[in-house]
């Protein structure tokens, strides 16, 4: 039986969590707002009569009056608390909202945050939650007040003439019924403009990423075109969605408070049959106007609500997404850091791009991962790291399959350095923290010693205080994975994989980077993909990958004598660093 999906309300209450009782208290609170907005009602009405009948009692006018002014200021009272809980409930569920996002892409596979654009999660995560946040806070108490109010105004419409009440609805019924036309393709419209602005932010966030590409192959005109398109396209989809909207919204708000066109010709008929008294004539007048303020209040949340509602769509089409397959407690522990890959096969959007893959990676050894570009050398360690998950086959660790150990205990396992080293905005020790959070500042310097970056650091402009940034334009590769080596050192992980760690070094820093390496790994299981032979001559093992197979694996000398492809790259290896050196020395 397939599992019934959450309303939008039981989202909202599940974000709201403990602070629930804060909307309870927001209604409640709105509701007694409405009972001291409704009683100058009763009270007006009762003065008017007493006025019509000729009471000249001046001290009871003015007490009238107090009373009046004292429930407007009760009410006001009460709103402002009402609409202060609601708040203190809202950001609570905004926050959780975000959290339950970024805690999901922990557990997501990879492949689903590559492949959706980060202006897309940015503008979720920020602009679209946050647009929500006045729709919560006031929707509740505010949609509360303006709904009870006009009932009870209705119900005490019936007591003093049924029959005005009844022709008092006529304008009402022809102007929310006007406004339906509107409704028509209102989701489909409103989503439409939410796609478009959610390619504006794509846009604007490819145009920033991308800005040194643009400007070094002089594509800023072009660039820009995209840009500004689907600026475009995003206004056009709203002025179209608003010229769709603006005539049945007009007509309604011309049409709706116009009670008085049947009130008063009607209710003059009535007074002037004898079947109406002049007192409560008035008293329909001022209860037909009273009607209709609130129920517009409640039309013009139609556009909040249809917010809430896509915007809660967005968010849980998020959290909905699959999830690495793992368990919240580990089954079974791992004798040992030995790594056992057998028949795996993985693809990515139904094209397979490992085809039955086996490994048998020794606790402690070291082990290098070879073969052409695209040939799933990258995939075959992010899988191993967990990243992924495979299609088929399994990946164990000391004899247990990484599906049965808990994501926290396999993270405190693994140490992972890609070549796409990201620092994030923070300074550089804190960058180096995040291998292991509690570390003290001695530590985290005593790691950026064991791996070479250390003087580095201390000529940047703080030092370790330097703040490097998420794009880090001051820093070159090769000084972004040392740091990324030095976090790595300090989590202390007793399995390391390198994925072409070293790309972005140039010669005179490789022997220092493979040196920090050569500290990191002791006694540890390591798995390094390489680019550059010569680093990697001396593993243990090395397995070399040809178009999503194992094709051999072996030592350096066992593959230069029977691996054909591996010869090949070898001699090609041998001949890029002879031109290099012959070139340096013609310098």
């Amino acid at each position: 039986m397939e599992e019934k999906k959450k309303s939008a309300v039981s989202w909202v209450l599940t974000w709201a969590g403990q602070k629930k009782s804060s909307y309870v208290w927001s209604v409640i609170l709105a509701v007694i707002n409405v009972v001291f907005k409704i009683v100058p009602y009763f009270i007006i009405a009762d003065v008017v009569r007493m006025f019509l009948d000729g009471d000249k009692d001046l001290r009871e006018y003015m007490v009238k009056a107090l009373i009046i002014a004292g429930s407007f200021i009760l009410a006001e009272l009460c709103h402002s608390v009402s609409t202060a809980f609601s708040h203190k409930a809202t950001f609570t569920v905004l926050a959780n909202i975000r959290k339950s996002c970024c805690d999901k892409l922990a557990r997501v596979p990879l492949g689903y945050v590559k492949d959706t654009p980060s202006g897309s999660f940015k503008n979720i995560m920020v602009e679209r939650i946050d647009s929500i946040e006045t729709t919560l806070a006031h929707v509740v108490p505010e949609f509360t007040s303006n709904l009870l109010a006009p009932i009870i105004v209705i119900v005490y419409f019936f007591m003093v003439d049924w029959r005005l009440a009844l022709f008092s609805f006529i304008p009402i019924v022809v102007g929310f019924a006007t406004y339906m036309g509107m409704m028509i393709d209102f989701q489909e419209n409103y989503n439409r403009t939410v796609e478009k602005t959610k390619a504006l932010n794509d846009a604007a966030v490819e145009y920033i990423d991308g800005i040194e590409v643009i400007k070094a192959f002089g594509r800023t005109e072009s660039s820009y075109a995209k840009f500004t398109k689907a600026a475009k396209e995003n206004a056009d989809s709203y002025i179209n969605w608003m010229k769709k909207c603006s005539f049945f919204q007009a007509a309604m708000f011309v049409i709706t408070p116009y009670t008085l066109a049947t009130v008063l010709p009607i209710g003059a008929h009535y007074v002037s049959n004898g079947s109406l008294t002049t007192a409560d004539f008035v008293v329909c007048i001022i209860l037909s106007l009273g009607i209709v303020g609130p129920l517009l209040t409640i039309g013009s949340y139609t556009d909040d609500l249809g917010k809430l509602s896509t915007v809660i769509g967005e968010v849980t089409g998020i959290l909905e997404q699959p999830e690495l397959v793992r368990p919240k407690i580990t089954k079974a522990q791992p004798k040992d850091n030995g790594i056992k890959v057998t028949d795996i096969t993985f693809g990515y959007h139904d094209k397979e791009i490992l085809h039955g893959v086996s490994m048998d990676i020794k606790a402690g050894t070291v082990n290098a991962i070879v073969g052409p570009s695209g040939s799933g050398k990258s995939t075959i360690a992010k899988l191993i790291a967990s990243l992924w998950d495979v299609n088929s086959g399994s990946i164990e660790i000391g004899g247990v399959d990484i599906k049965d150990i808990a994501l926290t205990d396999f993270n405190d396992r693994l140490a992972y350095v890609s070549q796409d080293n990201y620092l994030f905005n923070e300074t550089v020790r804190d960058n180096i923290r995040q291998g292991r959070p509690d570390a003290t500042d001695t530590e985290v310097e005593e790691a950026a010693r064991k791996s070479g970056c250390y003087d580095f650091i201390m000529n940047l402009e703080n030092g370790f205080d330097t703040v490097v940034g998420g794009a880090c334009g001051h820093l070159s590769g090769g000084d972004r994975q040392r740091i990324s080596i030095a976090r790595a050192m300090l989590k202390d992980a007793p399995i390391v994989i390198l994925d072409e760690a070293t790309a972005y070094t140039d010669p005179e820093n490789e022997a220092i980077l493979q040196s920090s390496i050569a500290r990191l790994v002791v006694g540890k299981t390591l798995i390094v993909i390489a680019h550059r032979l010569s680093t990697i001559k001396d593993a243990d093992q090395i397995f070399v990958v040809n178009a999503g197979n194992v094709e051999a694996h072996g030592t350096h000398e066992e593959l230069l004598s029977k691996c054909k492809l591996y010869r090949d790259m070898w001699q090609a290896h041998i001949s890029v660093k002879d031109t290099a050196s012959d070139e340096k020395e013609g310098e």
